[in-house]
């Protein structure tokens, strides 16, 4: 299990050089944005406009505080996504644009190489124990609120808002002593 706390992430400006990113995890490490296998990162959107474009991509976006935005993703109707809706999946590399509902936003954003791999990304709710099974060939646990205790074969940690946790697949208990908000991103071969 690798714990990655927030205060380690690295900063760095969007590829389109509209924003800034805090990348939280990306494989192989301190891989560049052309050349990941996976990604995860956070943003805050303070401006309505065109999201990067990363060719050969699938991405799926979560808002993490704010109003929200409409995302005009080529060939969809356009969306409202909310902090209150279910992680949005797409191509990174079709034409998408954003238009914030109400100021700015944060935003959850996970990445994967579509010829090699795929992600699937869940907001659980966890108040006291809860297990997680998974057959994905890594999983990523995002702390966004509250604290949340993991548990696995004799390791245990202990994520506090914004922490991440890192780990092959295993039998995890997930546990909170107050109500808290986890991502589970699962990475799976193609």
């Amino acid at each position: 299990m690798k714990i990655l706390r927030s205060n380690d992430y690295r900063h760095m400006p969007w590829k389109n050089g509209g924003g800034e990113t805090i990348e939280i995890a990306v494989s192989p490490d301190r891989a560049p944005l052309s050349d990941f296998d996976w990604r995860v990162s956070m943003a805050t959107v303070a401006n309505d406009g065109l999201f990067s474009s990363f060719p050969g991509i699938d991405r799926t976006l979560s808002i993490l505080e704010g109003a929200g935005m409409t995302l005009s993703i080529e060939g969809r109707p356009p969306k409202l996504l909310t902090v209150a809706d279910a992680p949005l999946s797409f191509p990174a590399d079709v034409t998408t644009s954003a238009k914030l509902a109400n100021g700015p936003i944060t935003d959850l954003n996970v990445m994967t190489r579509r010829q090699s791999l795929r992600h699937r990304v869940r907001k659980l709710h966890v108040e006291h124990s809860q297990p997680i099974t998974s057959h994905a060939r890594e999983l990523i646990f995002f702390c966004h609120r509250g604290s949340v205790a993991l548990s696995t074969e004799g390791v245990s940690a202990t994520l506090h808002a914004l922490d991440t946790a890192v780990l092959q697949p295993v039998a995890v208990t997930l546990s909170a002593d107050i109500a808290s908000e986890v991502f589970l991103i699962e990475i799976s071969s193609a």
